[in-house]
């Protein structure tokens, strides 16, 4: 289809032209993106192939490992677990910044509890340590227990420890630490 254009006609613009010009017809415009879409994937892997490391044609041979049996003679002992142990923790680990709590200890000689020990506990604040004695020795279970009333001394949501030794063990060392018991006001 041509078009002429008179002077006295209505002119068409370049878009209508481009409409109605035979190349542009439903099919025709589909199969060209496609033609141009595969010509350039062809092109990228091209580019892509042409960029790949090579692959070496030589192999590495790799050494053989060899173990002495007697390696295995030098293993290093098992340790042992050490016949007296401790351990302490609070009654409440997130206690009012206020409140009065309860810390407990318990000693033992190879699981067994030992009565009659010793045992001090220092609580550490924010502010600087506090020593508390248990007010007697370790009962028939191996437990001490201390009382401690926070009082806000130690400010909210910060942690405070609180350590647990033991003194005068019978028939066992002459002091043992225990892991600390901790809380954390709220």
């Amino acid at each position: 289809m041509s078009f002429v254009l008179w002077q006295g006609e209505r002119k068409k613009d370049y878009l209508s032209l481009y409409r109605s010009s035979s190349f542009v017809e439903k099919g025709n415009m589909h199969t060209f993106r496609h033609s141009i879409f595969a010509v350039f994937s062809i092109c990228l892997l091209l580019l892509l192939a042409a960029c790949a490391p090579s692959v070496a044609t030589q192999t590495d041979t790799q050494q053989q490992v060899t173990i002495n049996k007697a390696f295995q003679s030098d293993v290093s002992p098992i340790p042992t677990t050490p016949p007296y142990r401790c351990g302490a923790w609070s009654s409440n680990n997130a206690p009012g910044a206020s409140s009065t709590i309860t810390i407990y200890a318990r000693i033992t000689k190879n699981i067994a509890p030992v009565s009659g020990a010793n045992a001090t506990a220092v609580v550490h604040f924010q502010s600087g340590d506090q020593t508390i004695d248990a007010q007697s020795p370790s009962d028939n279970g191996g437990y001490v227990s201390f009382t401690v009333a926070l009082q806000g001394q130690q400010p909210r949501q910060i942690p405070a420890t609180v350590d647990v030794t033991f003194t005068n063990i019978p028939g066992g060392p002459g002091s043992l630490s225990c892991t600390p018991a901790f809380f954390t006001p709220h």
